[in-house]
């Protein structure tokens, strides 16, 4: 029996990776540099940290919470819940400690497993959480937490009895009020099996080879990362190279030195390859890549087509939010409609004006997914948001405006959050950060609204320089002229400023509304 084979048939009780460990028990799963695992060690570890929770009491359906960044042990403690049917929260780290306490408390997670590199955090949400049973430090110590490694010596090794489906529970970013936690009911877990051989299929996994490896990009917590990088490789059955923190040069000599195959970028990520100097990009032998996914955010049309000159037709893109599944494109799809997301199945999505009708194709309109019956969302222990969401017949809508053309396919064109209001024009800042993205003297950029007496808004232009330029009110003027020939008069920027660096998240979204406040301080009103 194939390792894909054994995999699906153990997928349905989370035990994929035990399925791998009998097959191909000394492949490497896991290099990082925090250490290295077999499939064998992390199952074996797996088994010792579903033992230890039950023996705290731990129980299908309870929710456990994961602060903690790129090592082994994160994998660990996320299969282990795969395989026991709990819960799980992977914690934002970066968050400060109060939100970090808040996540974890408002989970409900009986058990925490913390990073000693975010003790403050732990400690506040030890302080504050009035669930939790077990506490565990990973790394180091932690007062009043369990050792990690020392913990789980007593437990053995052998494959668990009675495994059952675990499922996860991502929070929102919370750009407006708390975080959200993001529930989603658990489908037949017969279903996870079919899931997993389809995404076999879509990545082009050759588990039986050995051959494959991926690549680890962002932090672990997030929903790229966690499902794209580390989930689905590795119950496939392909080993993964797990980065602590993302950075050009390294991430060209990692795919050098372990002949990666598959990996999640951002759009970010390829901007800042790009920028590198064509000796140091040629550098690196990165023939070896086979698929390249990315995500999370808007990326430029002129940066991807550089992209795809560079590694080649691997690179897919996905659309989607931790509230659900979107679209996928091929890079074949892609280079036949530059700029499109994929192309929605029948009934996925609907573009609908500000009225909720639909629209024609063409036209620009608010997004709304699916939300499937078998699988719907709610915000955990937020009946109200729930009810609050815009949710309508089976649809939902993250606020994303874009357009289906004629041929069915998807372009997105800006967020409703975003959308800057000049003279009662939209205008959707992404389409000239995009312009701007092409520029050479620019690395990021991120146009916001910022007040205007007579015109309400208007555009002004907040811009990265590549390393070794010099901003100037004449790269000013040369920038807003730039725009001025590729975009109509009401979209162009009318000021740039320069920044040291454009705020993102860890997943690449900029983060618009704080660059934006920054400029609407003194005013009653915020557009």
């Amino acid at each position: 029996m194939s390792i894909a084979e054994m995999a699906r048939a153990r997928a349905h009780e989370g035990m994929e990776i035990a399925a791998v460990a009998h097959v191909a028990p000394d492949r490497i799963a896991i290099e990082s540099e925090a250490g290295d695992r077999t499939f064998r060690e992390l199952n074996q570890r797996c088994n010792q940290i579903a033992r230890q929770l039950r023996d705290a009491g731990l129980r299908h359906g309870d929710a456990i919470a994961l602060l903690c960044t790129n090592r082994p042990e994160f994998v660990e403690v996320r299969f282990a819940a795969h395989r026991l049917g709990l819960r799980l929260t992977p914690v934002n780290w970066h968050l400060a400690p109060e939100e970090v306490a808040y996540i974890i408390d408002n989970c409900e997670a009986k058990a925490l497993f913390a990073d000693v590199r975010v003790s403050d955090a732990a400690l506040a949400a030890a302080q504050l959480s009035e669930h939790l049973v077990i506490k565990s430090a990973v790394g180091g110590a932690i007062n009043g937490f369990l050792d990690y490694e020392d913990s789980l010596a007593g437990f053995s090794i052998e494959d668990i009895d009675q495994p059952s489906l675990g499922t996860q529970m991502l929070y929102t970013s919370g750009t407006t009020g708390q975080p959200k936690g993001v529930l989603r009911d658990q489908p037949d877990p017969h279903a996870a099996a079919a899931m997993q051989e389809l995404l076999t299929a879509v990545f082009q996994f050759e588990p039986d080879s050995g051959k494959d490896r991926a690549l680890v990009t962002g932090p672990l917590y997030h929903s790229g990362p966690f499902n794209l990088c580390m989930s689905t490789p590795l119950v496939a059955g392909i080993g993964v190279v797990i980065m602590d923190k993302w950075e050009p040069e390294k991430c060209l000599e990692l795919i050098q030195q372990y002949h990666i195959t598959h990996t999640f970028f951002v759009p970010t990520m390829f901007s800042r390859l790009l920028h590198l100097s064509a000796s140091i990009r040629q550098a690196y032998d990165i023939s070896s890549m086979r698929f390249i996914i990315h995500g999370a955010a808007p990326i430029a049309i002129d940066t991807k087509r550089q992209a795809l000159d560079w590694f080649g037709s691997i690179i897919w893109e996905m659309f989607a939010g931790t509230e659900g599944p979107g679209t996928i494109v091929s890079p074949q799809e892609w280079l036949a409609k530059p700029g499109t997301v994929g192309r929605p199945g029948p009934a996925q999505m609907l573009i609908c004006d500000q009225q909720g009708e639909q629209v024609a194709a063409g036209v620009e309109g608010q997004i709304w997914l699916v939300n499937p019956k078998d699988s719907s969302f709610e915000y955990y222990r937020s009946p109200e948001k729930t009810r609050q969401a815009q949710q309508k017949e089976g649809y939902f809508t993250a606020g994303d405006i874009g357009l289906i053309d004629e041929d069915g396919y998807l372009f997105i064109t800006g967020r409703h959050a975003e959308v800057i209001i000049s003279g009662g024009v939209n205008i959707y800042p992404q389409e000239i950060d995009d312009i701007l993205m092409a520029h050479e003297s620019v690395a990021d950029v991120a146009c916001v609204g910022v007040p205007n007496d007579d015109m309400g808004e208007e555009v002004k232009a907040l811009v990265q320089l590549c390393k070794g330029v010099a901003p100037s009110e004449a790269l000013a003027r040369e920038l807003i002229a730039f725009c001025e020939a590729k975009l109509a008069k009401q979209k162009w920027p009318r000021s740039v400023g320069f920044l040291d660096t454009i705020a993102r998240s860890e997943a690449g979204k900029v983060y618009r509304y704080k660059l934006r406040d920054a400029y609407w301080l003194d005013r009653e009103r915020k557009v």
